[in-house]
């Protein structure tokens, strides 16, 4: 399951997708908004994708995570829109036979998708400023230019 969505984001979700009688762990991911960044008070964020490369890039992850761990059990959903402090805004599950493999490899899905995954966020401060966040600028352009 790669997926982006408009709609609140429900745990049970990625740990239904990737649970599997082989599996001896399931290790999820939850990122939250939280009300601060670096001190500074956040009043919400607002989060843009294109959809469709994102969901592809999610898939290139999970092809990584199998080439280095033989891991085929993944799922991850990142929200789009304008979220409130508490919410979920991406969920990540990997299921493994064992737990060291899969804290690994879940890892290492959350940071992919921060380098790789055309999602932008716009944290909004309660001040009235505001800040773009992308992703990694020099990978996804040398990665998407061809």
């Amino acid at each position: 399951m790669f997926k982006i969505t408009n709609q609140p984001i429900a745990p049970e979700d990625v740990i239904h997708a990737v649970k599997a009688e082989n599996a001896g762990a399931i290790v999820p991911f939850l990122g939250i908004v939280r009300d601060n960044t670096g001190g500074r008070k956040v009043s919400y964020l607002e989060y843009e994708a294109y959809p469709q490369m994102a969901e592809m890039k999610m898939g290139e992850i999970a092809r990584e995570i199998f080439e280095k761990w033989g891991l085929d059990r993944v799922a991850m959903i990142h929200r789009i829109g304008r979220l409130k402090i508490g919410e979920i805004s991406v969920a990540v599950a990997i299921a493994a036979p064992h737990r060291k493999d899969g804290f690994e490899a879940c890892k290492y899905a959350m940071d992919r998708l921060k380098q790789i995954v055309p999602i932008w966020k716009r944290e909004v401060w309660e001040d009235g400023g505001e800040t773009w966040v992308k992703p990694d600028p020099v990978y996804f352009n040398q990665k998407t230019a061809t």
